[in-house]
């Protein structure tokens, strides 16, 4: 998983006696190239021919990606290089679930990786909460789709979709909703809670609890075969069908319920069981089985929701 984590936190000292601290998040990690993958499948096989034939049209494009500030950046030789090998290698639907956690191997990108979640807080022992941050998932896909809708600008229109391709797999995942703060410090997340198994608790989530289908190993971090992703998502979906009660697929905007969705699961079954203020976690059995369970749904209902909101743009 190709991830740079960085989080800043800013104090400031109130009358001498109030710790605020305010954490201003700039990336996050995201479902790896499976979870996204898989979401992306089970969203494409339940497009209408209109939407397939649009967003086939949309992908072919070679993105002259833009920063959400509107301005293009200066690439050198060697970033214009990367980027036309992501955008060259993620043209079907499926792949280009990927190239937003792509353009992140490329710094001139780095305002967009605020865009990949939106932190809501919750304490662990009464700490004060930091304030919310602006920029983040919901503000950029209600833009992405305002554009994919109004727009008559192809290649805004072509960044947008691959940008609610892989946003629609990150809001459904628990950890890109949540931040615990505890002894007046937020968590990240996730980020910073340890696990002898994974990284941290939040790549452990990424990953399916290891599940998912697997990227290759480093440097270059290869997307799963598509053969191994379409079987994955079939067994998927199979578990967890579209009729299931609170999916609302007539609403397939719905970004701020769908932050809240996920931020209950992420607190209670992604931090479940795990300490208040603890930098440590070593997942029970009962644990991986019920995450894995949580997982698979969330990639169904994110896939969904998204083949449902295409459709909605392109009946």
């Amino acid at each position: 998983m190709k991830i740079n984590q960085t989080r800043t936190f800013k104090c400031t000292v109130a009358l001498g006696v109030v710790l605020l601290i305010l954490c201003t998040p700039i990336s996050s990690l995201s479902w790896g190239a499976g979870g996204h993958m898989m979401t992306a499948k089970i969203a494409y096989d339940q497009l209408n021919s209109h939407a397939k034939a649009e967003v086939a049209k949309l992908l072919a494009i070679r993105v002259k990606v833009k920063l959400p500030d509107g301005t293009t950046p200066t690439l050198s030789a060697q970033d214009k290089k990367k980027l036309t090998g992501y955008t060259a290698s993620s043209k079907d639907f499926v792949n280009a679930a990927h190239w937003a956690d792509d353009l992140k191997g490329i710094k001139a990108f780095d305002p967009f990786k605020e865009l990949h979640f939106k932190d809501v807080y919750f304490s662990g022992d009464g700490s004060q909460l930091p304030a919310e941050s602006t920029n983040n998932i919901v503000t950029e896909l209600n833009r992405d789709v305002d554009i994919l809708k109004n727009s008559t600008d192809d290649n805004a229109r072509a960044q947008a979709l691959r940008f609610i391709i892989h946003f629609l797999g990150d809001i459904h995942q628990p950890l890109h909703c949540a931040a615990r703060v505890t002894h007046g410090k937020g968590d990240q997340g996730g980020n910073l809670v340890k696990l002898t198994i994974a990284k941290n608790l939040h790549s452990y989530w990424d990953s399916g609890l290891q599940t998912f289908p697997k990227e290759g190993p480093p440097p270059d971090f290869k997307a799963p075969p598509l053969a191994t992703v379409a079987a994955a998502a079939k067994k998927i979906a199979a578990a967890n069908p579209k009729t299931a009660p609170g999916l609302n697929l007539n609403d397939p905007t719905n970004f701020d319920s769908w932050v809240q969705e996920s931020f209950k699961l992420a607190k209670d079954d992604a931090y479940d069981g795990v300490p208040s203020g603890s930098t440590q976690f070593d997942p029970s059995n009962d644990y991986k089985k019920q995450g894995i369970k949580l997982a698979d749904q969330r990639v169904a209902w994110g896939g969904y929701r998204l083949a449902a909101l295409l459709n909605s743009i392109w009946p």
